[in-house]
């Protein structure tokens, strides 16, 4: 079977996107900061087409 290779470029920024809103709130608000840590881990299993 032939397998199609997908563009992950998308997700790849979405997760630096991402991971900056992670330490953009720790700076400000401190423990709201994990409210991030679905989207960090959801983006980076797309992006190395894990999920």
């Amino acid at each position: 079977m032939e397998e199609t290779k997908k563009s992950t470029g998308l997700y790849w920024i979405l997760f630096i996107l991402s991971v900056i809103a992670f330490f953009w709130l720790y700076t400000i608000i401190g423990g709201v900061c994990i409210l991030t840590l679905p989207f960090i881990c959801t983006f980076f299993g797309k992006a190395l087409d894990i999920i």
